[in-house]
């Protein structure tokens, strides 16, 4: 097993503790609310209902009784902490295709190597890129690795089981075509990133984990550590919301927001940096099929594929994406 270490993990710009890295007036560290209680959704006993109005005036929700065993979140967490704790050049060296290391801003490529100089803002945070249809071909010999891979198959699994489920119960909601709505989620899309968000030095000036966005998928889940640091805008507010053991984070994104002519709302949210303890979350991302195309009236018809590449034009020109905008009628 390669050695552990602290300061030296962090990729070498998160160490300069003199560093100042400016970041938008409109990302103000000073205008958080207070916490806010996100409804709850219990998927053994799933109600349609409250589903769809939680969609519907939140476009998040918390997530109860999954089905995802405490024992595995934890390992993952555990598996995780351990291999962001090895040096950044280790990282670098161990995290090979189909998997990707990437560190100062969540704007990757399809292929997920980061999109340089896309953002004049730098994301304080580091993380594992994996695509799930694709881990079985990551092999390593490292124990590390090895088990880290299990169990983001086996997390994997839930995690698509979870996304279909909810996926067919608001498309039931929606009234949308049983035969359409099929290429709407594809499991093979999905993918996980694994964020780490050091601790921000005093010195550094202010600067966010990420900055203000809403997501390109159709659902995204999260499962977040005890430390928190995740904020929402709604009622034009910034809103805490505060991680609980054992539930897990839906987001409605983009995708789900077009496919339902927007009913569904996606939420625009950003990570708050701790100045004294990191933050790790495991995301999971799932989308339409790359060429399915979307119909809405709110819309011009486009595809995920469509939407990707002007995101990142969008994102390498501006410096920010402007998301379904782009695509209004």
């Amino acid at each position: 097993m390669l050695e552990m270490s602290n300061v030296g993990s962090y990729p070498p710009v998160f160490r300069q503790l003199n560093a100042v890295f400016p970041q938008q007036n409109s990302y103000s560290i000073e205008d958080t609310q207070d916490s806010v209680p996100v409804p709850m959704v219990d998927l053994q006993w799933l109600s349609l209902h409250k589903l769809d109005e939680t969609c519907k005036k939140w476009g998040i929700f918390r997530l109860v009784n999954h089905g995802i065993p405490s024992t595995l979140l934890t390992k993952l967490q555990h598996h995780a902490n351990m291999l962001f704790s090895l040096s950044f050049e280790s990282k670098q060296a161990l995290i090979t295709n189909p998997m990707s290391y990437f560190w100062g801003t969540p704007a990757l490529t399809s292929s997920g190597t980061a999109l340089n100089g896309a953002s004049p803002n730098l994301n304080w945070l580091e993380g594992f890129n994996v695509p799930l249809s694709q881990l079985p071909q990551f092999q390593s010999e490292d124990p590390l690795l090895h088990g880290f891979r299990l169990l983001l198959e086996e997390y994997g699994r839930h995690l698509s089981r979870i996304a279909t489920t909810l996926f067919e119960s608001m498309a039931k909601n929606l009234d949308l075509d049983p035969k359409q709505s099929e290429s709407m989620l594809k499991e093979s899309t999905g993918f996980i990133r694994v964020y780490r968000y050091p601790p921000l030095p005093y010195k550094a000036g202010e600067a966010w984990g990420m900055i203000p966005h809403t997501d390109s998928s159709v659902l995204s889940i999260v499962n977040q550590d005890h430390v928190g640091g995740l904020e929402i805008f709604k009622d034009n507010k910034w809103l805490l919301v505060n991680p609980i053991p054992n539930t897990l984070v839906v987001h409605i994104g983009d995708m789900m927001q077009a496919i339902s002519d927007d009913e569904y709302m996606g939420v625009k949210h950003r990570v708050r940096v701790k100045t004294q303890e990191e933050r790790l979350s495991i995301c999971y991302f799932v989308f339409p099929a790359e060429d399915s195309v979307i119909h809405s009236s709110k819309y011009k018809p486009f595809t995920y594929k469509d939407f990707q590449e002007q995101v990142q034009r969008d994102t390498l020109s501006l410096g920010y994406k402007v998301g379904l905008q782009r695509f209004k009628v």
